[in-house]
């Protein structure tokens, strides 16, 4: 039977600042990782996750003369590339690209990129007698360098020089483009991880997927004393029933509840934890900070003190979480 001995809860008392890193995928091109969690909530400190992909502009459309189109200005976020700003963004100013053709075959695909260095690049697949849509193959889409986004494609069916027509572009996104913001994601800032609603396309040098990568602050813990009464933010069940002509309907309902404890402190504006009510936070629990488990806990810190008369100021507090406490090995 477990007992609670020398234990131990913490809050979010500052926030230390990580700069852009590419997230490592676990292997499935949907689920990416970072080096450091967890990640702070606290406005002004929230996570930035960038996919590497178009922002806005970029529209191709048939160019002046033989074998070139024009791109329209554009921005993509590319977090680190050469020509990216502090904020992740590549500006791209609107230009002329040449096209290839097929020289000993008839069909070759064109991807329209970005490179690392801001700039309008065309790479041209393999060439082949029919068009195919595997990246590599004759007659396909190259891969593209990792450190590069794809706007769009140009398929030519001829060798010969003349003027590319629209219906020749493509630009659907998923399979001709790549956006930042598709395909739309979810974050587990406890573990630190992003997780796409789908996989990735592994359009990439090496067939790998595009970068995701993100900046954030993690939370600088520090101890609150004269604590008591912890108690997680926990999922309960509950039993709803339905009369029905021959017996009942059951069905399950979750609520999730709010974390809370009690904390004996100065109670005014003086005070560490009363200056950071009304703020997202995470608070760490251990049962016994001699042992490696541990809880996180991330929510809404609310505060309702009592002062009583030649008594300690005590201070009941709430952490409204939009997710259940987390528990951790250590």
């Amino acid at each position: 039977m477990a007992i609670t001995d020398n234990p131990k809860l913490e809050y979010e008392s500052g926030q230390s600042f990580n700069d852009w890193e590419h997230l490592t995928d676990i292997g499935d091109a949907t689920i990416f990782e970072a080096t450091f969690a967890p990640w702070s909530g606290r406005a002004g400190f929230e996570a930035e996750v960038r996919p590497w992909g178009l922002a806005t502009g970029g529209q191709i459309r048939a160019g002046t003369g033989n074998d070139n189109v024009t791109v329209a200005a554009l921005t993509a976020y590319m977090p680190t590339a050469a020509g990216a700003a502090s904020d992740g963004l590549v500006h791209v100013a609107s230009a002329d690209v040449a096209i290839e053709r097929a020289s000993t075959e008839t069909h070759v695909v064109t991807s329209i990129t970005v490179d690392n260095s801001g700039a309008l690049v065309a790479v041209a697949g393999a060439e082949g007698a029919t068009f195919s849509e595997q990246r590599g193959e004759p007659g396909g889409p190259a891969f593209i360098p990792v450190d590069a986004v794809e706007i769009g494609q140009v398929r030519l069916a001829s060798g010969s020089a003349a003027p590319v027509n629209d219906t020749e572009i493509y630009q659907v996104v998923g399979n001709h483009q790549e956006r930042y913001d598709s395909p739309v994601w979810q974050t587990d800032p406890a573990s630190g991880e992003v997780h796409f609603a789908a996989e990735l396309p592994k359009i990439h040098t090496g067939n790998l997927p595009k970068r995701v990568s993100m900046r954030g602050y993690t939370p600088i813990f520090a101890e609150i004393p004269r604590a008591s009464n912890w108690v997680p933010a926990e999922t309960s069940h509950s039993t709803n029933s339905t009369q029905i002509y021959n017996g009942t309907l059951g069905s399950v309902s979750q609520t999730l509840g709010q974390a809370s404890f009690t904390y004996y402190g100065e109670g005014d504006a003086t005070d560490p934890l009363v200056r950071l009510k009304n703020n997202r936070l995470w608070f760490r629990w251990y049962q016994n900070r001699h042992r490696a488990p541990f809880s996180l806990t991330q929510g809404i810190l609310g505060i309702g003190r009592t002062y009583p008369a030649g008594d300690h100021v005590n201070i009941s507090c709430t952490v409204s979480a939009e997710q259940a406490t987390v528990d951790f090995e250590g």
